[in-house]
């Protein structure tokens, strides 16, 4: 028992984001990262919460730290005589542990347990299989098996169960609140220390203003997670998180919402971003996720660029409505994607589409001609590729999983990058192959010149597409990972070697990450040198703004005939003859009320 004069006891919390291993067997970790976790924010926050509200009681202090291993080495040894100082009063919450975060986590949790730290683990990959699978499948029975806590669902109001049980030396195998999920109105807000943002390129962070989604794509394994039932954070919840960022220098964010346009709060929170621009001065800039029918929402785009969004990520997936029906993406119709990113576009805002390799009517040839129609005829600036992967937690996992079709065994490689099952007309190595092919066609020197003089005829910054186009156009064929796990100057350490594989001697080791660093260094000068004498071109030509091409003309009533978007497939003449009836039928109804013997008086 404590006595008044004594100290209080300090209870050890160390939030650790897991990275995972390249192909090289390293650990993925950078100089600085690309894009901050909003999992590591969204749980820092909680547990600030928690020791305002001394959760533990007035004699125990909560020692808190948040560790994001993209962009910091985490070194177990410290880690564990920090712990061994304070007996073990504490634990190391692995958190937002992805599927192929998974091996990397369980390698860190691993010496931890060993020497008697409690530890614990949540994420997409442990609550989507607890959602969808046995509760013992894809490795869960290796949490047990070191006596690892399995967290399912999320930390708000949640997390001071954990903490409790630690403190008391009773932490439970399992806490699954994945059917009790909290409100988030009002919720301890994301939020990261300055020391952690600072290690992210472009000093900026991230936050939710919703959670969970409505519709079925059975790739997704957010809808099985997070719930279909959105939840939201009030404007007043945005507002207190971008001004205790602000505080700190922070006022740059990716609105993590899986579809910003679909949150029913979207209008009052831009409406409070707006006024935080416009009136109060803080100077935010914003990534958003949106659909592909956003443009519909009156005054939405128009909003969106008074409030600071300058990039937002459309969930494209696909050019053929016959893949995008397969995997239960009918929300998306190709009929609307040019007027959708034309409009983006005239506010001066870059769109960034996710496509997806790899749907069922999918082959290379498919593949080439649907990227050649992209770069012709669609406004669109930047691609990012993935592969089709079944995620443990989503529907095509349990599908394929249930009926014991074989999958990659290695969790590691379910990044969306690496080939994890067969494909009914590639083989995986074909797959393979033209996933890093796709890259190549979509950045090719001359569609980059173009994308480069679509910006200069538009409100859009050319600078930020030279830096857009530099990322995207080298991290795959460079380093051999997408894009968004990227960053500056990648960073190795001997000891961080995958377990099973052959430790290199330092003779070997250190020449050759100076000299794979220089040549790194070296072509990435090379392809911003070109990138910006290219630009330098595009601004400098007098009838830049005079430039078009078939993706910026307007929207026309022909396009259906005119563009192979709307042609080269059966799914497309499909879709555009729908949208033909529906028309046709809106109309003869139309015509019909305006007689006076419509429905529409009757049911009056």
């Amino acid at each position: 028992m404590q006595t008044p004069n004594s100290a209080p006891r300090r209870f050890q919390l160390a939030l650790i984001k897991p990275s995972h291993y390249g192909d090289d067997g390293y650990v993925i970790r950078w100089w600085r990262a690309i894009i901050p976790s909003n999992s590591l924010a969204a749980v820092y926050g909680a547990a600030l919460d928690c020791i305002d509200r001394q959760v533990l009681g007035p004699g125990v202090n909560i020692d808190l730290e948040a560790v994001d291993e993209f962009s910091q080495r985490i070194e177990i040894r410290k880690l564990v005589q920090r712990f061994r100082r304070h007996n073990n009063f504490g634990l190391v919450a692995l958190v937002g542990v992805q599927s192929n975060q998974y091996p990397r986590a369980l390698d860190l949790a691993r010496p931890l347990r060993s020497a008697g730290v409690p530890v614990a683990i949540g994420g997409f990959h442990v609550s989507g299989c607890l959602s969808m699978l046995d509760g013992n499948a894809v490795g869960l029975d290796a949490c047990r098996d070191m006596g690892v806590s399995i967290f399912a669902g999320e930390a708000e109001g949640r997390l001071e169960i954990l903490l409790r049980d630690a403190a008391a030396g009773q932490l439970q195998p399992v806490y699954d609140f994945l059917k009790d999920l909290p409100g988030i109105q009002g919720a301890p807000v994301p939020f990261l220390p300055i020391a952690n943002i600072r290690r992210t390129l472009g000093l900026g962070s991230s936050f939710d203003a919703g959670r969970g989604c409505p519709y079925q794509c059975s790739f997704c394994t957010i809808i099985n997670v997070q719930g279909r039932k959105s939840r939201y954070r009030s404007p007043d919840d945005v507002e207190k998180l971008v001004r205790a960022n602000w505080a700190q220098g922070v006022s740059k964010y990716f609105i993590t919402d899986d579809n910003f346009a679909r949150n029913k709060e979207w209008e009052l929170i831009l409406d409070r971003l707006i006024k935080l621009r416009e009136v109060d001065g803080i100077p935010l800039g914003l990534m958003i996720q949106v659909d592909t029918l956003c443009h519909k929402l009156p005054n939405f785009i128009e909003k969106c660029r008074r409030a600071g969004v300058t990039r937002v990520f459309i969930g494209l997936e696909n050019i053929n409505p016959d893949n995008l029906s397969a995997a239960k993406k009918r929300q998306n119709k190709i009929t609307e994607y040019r007027k959708m990113m034309l409009a983006w576009k005239a506010q001066g805002i870059f769109t960034l589409a996710g496509y997806i390799l790899g749907f069922p009517a999918d082959t290379p040839t498919s593949i080439r001609r649907d990227i050649e129609i992209i770069q012709r005829e669609l406004p669109l600036d930047i691609i990012e590729f993935f592969c089709l992967t079944p995620l443990p937690g989503s529907e095509d996992h349990r599908t394929l999983w249930s009926k014991r079709i074989d999958m990659d065994p290695d969790l590691n490689k379910y990044d969306l990058e690496h080939v994890c099952c067969d494909h009914p007309n590639m083989t995986r190595e074909e797959w393979a192959a033209i996933y890093q092919e796709a890259w190549r066609l979509y950045y090719s020197r001359e569609h980059m010149q173009r994308l480069l003089r679509r910006t200069a005829a538009t409100p859009g910054r050319v600078s930020s597409m030279v830096k857009l186009l530099l990322n995207f156009s080298l991290a795959v064929g460079l380093e051999g990972l997408h894009p968004l796990q990227g960053g500056v100057v990648r960073l190795r350490h001997p000891t961080e070697r995958r377990p099973g594989l052959p430790p290199e001697p330092a003779w070997v080791f250190w020449p050759r990450l100076a000299w794979d660093t220089i040549r790194k260094t070296f072509r990435i000068l090379s392809a911003l040198t070109t990138l910006t004498a290219d630009a330098v071109k595009a601004l400098r030509d007098p009838e830049r703004y005079r430039y078009t091409d078939q993706a910026l003309t307007p929207v026309r009533d022909d396009d259906d005939v005119t563009l192979d978007l709307m042609n080269k497939t059966g799914g497309a003449r499909a879709a555009v003859a729908h949208i033909k009836r529906v028309d046709e039928l809106t109309h003869a109804f139309g015509a019909k009320g305006a007689v006076g013997g419509g429905h529409s008086e009757r049911l009056i």
